[in-house]
């Protein structure tokens, strides 16, 4: 558990912070103790509701970029079968390698980006088909 000292509303708190180990973080103040939302944690959510709607889908989807970043790498042929779950891009995003995999299996139909491309949260990176 890490004691740290956090200033809110000009107020200063001294709180005691632990990651649980379903990697849930805890915050205790005093006696009352909350559960944190990292920023990680709700894009994650996001990126998986993202998929599981997608996955659903019939015919023809498109993958997204979870997250503004830069194309790394690009893993996948355009025409290829893919699986589910297979690696198709590594978006670089504040140092960090982010996977993005195929949400279902399918026929990549058609890569929108190149190595190297800066992309949005929401850009179309490839058609699933």
């Amino acid at each position: 558990m890490e004691e740290l000292v956090v200033k809110v509303d000009g107020k200063e708190y001294k709180v005691f912070v632990e990651e649980t180990e379903e990697g849930k973080i805890l915050v205790h103040c005093g006696s009352d103790v909350y559960e944190v939302e990292t920023k990680k944690d709700a894009e994650n959510s996001a990126v998986e509701r993202l998929q599981r709607k997608q996955v659903a889908e019939e015919g023809k989807i498109e993958i997204l970029a979870p997250l503004p970043g830069i194309i790394y790498e690009i893993k996948a042929k355009e025409g290829s079968n893919v699986k589910q779950g297979q690696s198709l891009f590594t978006l670089m995003a504040m140092k960090m390698e982010n996977d993005i995999t195929a949400p279902r299996e399918g026929i990549l139909k058609e890569i929108k980006v190149k190595k190297n491309d800066n992309v949005n949260k929401g850009d179309v990176l490839a058609v699933l088909e």
